[in-house]
């Protein structure tokens, strides 16, 4: 009994330091919403807003067909367990889940980007209350809810919004088992750098740089 606390402790000193560097790289905390967070700002070209508690939205869009608009990123293990809509305005939500958890599971749920989805807000919001479904946390979906507005991974030809190479290579990053990167997606070459990145990073405990520049250090 002694020894599994000694381990647990140990485990503990190991997970702490682990979010002290995801932490340093992110500028925010190792929650898996603020870590969504960065992940979506890095991905999507989002302006995040000054605060981690805006209220109704995370940031905007700065390019692309959604430029301008404002978008609410959540984070889930799950999202077929329901997403939280919040009363304040916000264009689009942006979902990122891992993958469906079987019923009654209780052992850990490994983090993971299994795939995103992006709701137009006002869509969601006549499509949810034409069907009387309570909105707020934990809001109920349907599979097809999902798979309508499903961006990753994969090609939705009427989806909201269709991923360049990059993107979906950028977040098959966070995909199971950390897919290996397609030639058609990310120049391999690259692919191949990152991957010594990592390796040094392990070795010496220095954070590699994996935001272009452009990142919180």
């Amino acid at each position: 009994m002694t020894e599994n606390l000694h381990q647990l402790a140990a485990l503990l000193q190991a997970r702490d330091d682990l979010d002290a560097r995801i932490a340093a790289l992110t500028g925010r905390s190792a929650r898996p919403g603020d870590i969504g967070e960065f992940i979506a700002a890095q991905v999507f070209d989002i302006e995040l807003a000054r605060t981690a508690i805006q209220a109704g939205y995370d940031g905007i869009f700065r390019s692309g067909p959604l430029a301008g608009r404002t978008v609410n990123v959540k984070t889930y293990g799950d999202a077929f367990t329901g997403i939280d809509i919040s009363p304040h305005p916000c264009d689009f939500y942006l979902v990122f889940s891992g993958p469906p958890r079987p019923v009654g599971a209780v052992q850990h749920h490994r983090w993971q980007i299994s795939a995103a989805y992006l709701f137009d807000t006002r869509i969601l919001m006549e499509t949810l209350t034409g069907r009387g479904v309570k909105i707020g946390i934990a809001t109920s979906m349907r599979r097809g809810d999902l798979e309508a507005a499903q961006i990753f991974p994969g090609t939705n030809p009427n989806g909201p919004l269709r991923l360049s190479s990059e993107q979906a290579a950028l977040l098959s990053l966070f995909a199971e088992g950390h897919a290996a990167v397609s030639r058609t997606a990310l120049d391999v070459d690259d692919h191949r750098e990152r991957r010594h990145e990592f390796a040094d990073w392990l070795k010496t405990g220095g954070l590699p740089d994996l935001t272009g520049g452009t990142g919180a250090a």
